[in-house]
This record gives C-alpha cells, structure tokens and sequence, in this order.
C-alpha cells in the first residue's frame, strides 16, 4: 500500500481524534477548564508529536543548569512503567517499577528527588509535601498535560521532521494540531546538523512563524565515550575500524545512525518500538547475532534509556560475557543559541514571583 493511499484510508480516524483534541483545548482554552498553577517555578519540556525529539536529554541538559543552585525535582509520567499512582525513583528499581527515563534521571543524577505520577497536579503537589525544600520541577513529556499550567512551557521539534510539516494521528505523528504550539515559551529545533547554514535556520524559524512571546533555538546531540553499562568507568571509543551492533528501542533512530555511520566501520542495527520491553527471547537473538556477527572488532552498543531496560537481564548479558556498551548523549546549542537559553531559563527564575 502507497503511503499517499494509507493517509488517504486513515483521514478521517486521524479527523476523529482532531475533534476530540479540539473539543479539550477549547474549553481550556476558553476557561471552562483550567489548569492549575503552584507556588514554586514549573518548567514543562514537552513536544507536539509522539516521541523522538529529544526530551529525555533536554530535561537532562535543564538538570546539569541547575542542579548547582537550586533544589531540583523531576517529574515524569513513567511511561511503560507496571505500577501506578505516584511513586518515588530510587536508584534500585527497575524501569517495570518506574519507567526507563525516570529511572535514568535517578542514577545519572542521584542528588536530585525523581518521582513518577500519571496526574502532574497529584505528583506536584506530593512532591512539595515529600521534598518542601524543592525549588524547581521539571516535567517531562507534559506539553499535553493541561491540567497543570507551567510557568516556562518549552516545545520540542525536531529538524528532520518539524511538526509544520507534520500531520495528526494516526495519519502522521502529531497529538495535537499544529496550533498547538502557541502555548510554547520557548521553541527548540532539536538534532540539527553541525552545519546547518543561517539561511536555513532562518528558513525554518519562518516556517514555524513563532509568536511574539515566543523564542526559537537549534540544539544537537553530542555524543560521548560508550561506556560498558555494568561497569560505566570501563569505555571503549568508537573508532573506524569498529563494527557495531546496534539495539536499540527509541522512537527516531535516523540521526544516531548517521552520526555512527561516520564514525565507525559499519552499523548492523536491530531495532524494537519505542520503550520496548525486551524479553527473553530478545536478548537471546541478541546473543546469536553477535556469535555469528562476522567481525574481529565487534561491539553491542545501545542508548542510555535502552541500557536502563537491558539491565532486567543483568545475569544473562553478564554470563554470556556480551560487550554492551551505552552512548551518552549531551544537547548543546548552535552558535550563540546556548548562552540565550540558558538566560532565557535563568530570566525566567529570576523573574518568577508566587
């Protein structure tokens, strides 16, 4: 089936689940719901299409911002996560208990309170009583989550594929109509190329058309040293002489795969849907591939979030001796866009009063 005929089959589902996010956003909109706002500075990292655009390392980059100065708290839905209700993250548990990326939070930044919640306003509000001492909550992936109203609301997009050029569920990725990017503070274009020209840029940033209260920024990966993921002090540099086999279970892998592609001698990738719980079976095809993965230099390199995953089958990986590395992953910021955010975030405190 064509991909034009598929869009034209699925139109009127995605139509249908428009209306429903209309009729929601209207009565927010219009006040006959409202979003509840709390006495501290909220700061929500969000996008409008479903996964891929980076919010796991951005809430990252907010963390390493602020963690010096002021008592962070994160916040995330737990998303593929077995229990429910609100739950504090602890470095013990296992992403079944909490989620792959509440987790992750918890052990790369052990000083900072993690805690998982379906309903923002409960887990806010259970936060301050746990931690009175919070002076900051991130919430991760709550663009959608109306029912709270942050104070600094940052939308996500990603280069390769902006949601100005994006279509509504399940024709195309979007949760929401494109509009819904007006209730953004700060936009940012995430995984852009190194060399993006300016005329670029300024092409891009006149396509989304922001606001007048709104601010436009390109941010990147910057990929570190794979680290053995049982063992983080034990790295292994990419080189052009490696062979990788890649697991992976995330929402886009087009910008990884090129940024191994030019660093390494060939990519064999296997690849799961986003939040993937590998059973079993996975890990022992993981195994066979690898025995018979035709290469003197050959490494099993995976995500941050995947290795969170992986580690369920710690006994297994460790018995059968496979050399899993994880790739760590930084956002910066294209040419002067770093130090504008990072004043665009502190304004933003600065300014905050209750």
């Amino acid at each position: 089936m064509s991909s034009i005929l598929a869009k034209i089959i699925l139109a009127p589902f995605a139509a249908l689940y428009g209306l429903g996010v209309s009729f929601r956003n209207f009565a927010y909109n219009r006040g006959l719901l409202k979003g509840i706002t709390f006495n501290l500075p909220i700061i929500s990292v969000g996008n409008l299409s479903v996964g891929g655009s980076g919010k796991t390392p951005h809430t990252e980059y907010l963390i390493r911002l602020l963690k010096d100065y002021l008592n962070v708290a994160a916040l995330s839905r737990g998303y593929g996560r077995k229990t429910k209700g609100f739950r504090v993250v602890y470095p013990n548990h296992t992403a079944k208990d909490v989620g792959d990326e509440p987790l992750q939070f918890r052990r790369k930044f052990p000083d900072i309170f993690v805690a998982v919640s379906e309903s923002r306003s409960v887990g806010i509000s259970e936060i301050v009583a746990q931690q009175p001492e919070t002076q900051l909550i991130l919430l991760d992936d709550a663009f959608q989550h109306r029912a709270v109203t942050p104070g600094l609301n940052i939308l996500l997009t990603e280069w390769s594929n902006p949601f100005t050029r994006d279509h509504l569920l399940p024709v195309g990725r979007l949760r929401e109509w494109r509009a819904g990017y007006e209730r953004a503070d700060v936009i940012v274009v995430s995984k852009c190329p190194l060399d993006l020209r300016p005329e670029e840029r300024t092409a891009l940033t006149e396509e989304i058309a922001p606001k007048p209260h709104q601010e436009v920024f390109f941010s990147f990966y910057d990929y570190g040293t794979p680290y053995y993921v049982f063992n983080a002090g034990y790295r292994v540099p990419l080189d052009p002489e490696m062979d990788i086999l890649l697991i992976s279970a995330i929402a886009q892998t087009e910008y990884l795969l090129n940024y191994l592609e030019e660093n390494v001698k060939s990519v064999t990738s296997i690849a799961y849907p986003d939040h993937h719980d590998f059973t079993r079976q996975d890990i022992g095809d993981l195994k066979n591939r690898f025995d018979n993965f035709p290469s003197e230099r050959k490494v099993i390199l995976t995500t941050e979030k995947d290795a969170v995953r992986l580690q369920q089958h710690r006994q297994f990986l460790l018995e059968h001796r496979l050399p899993i590395f994880a790739l760590p992953v930084e956002v910066d910021f294209l040419g002067d866009d770093r130090a504008r955010f990072d004043a665009r975030v502190q304004e933003f405190l600065l300014e905050f009063r209750v």
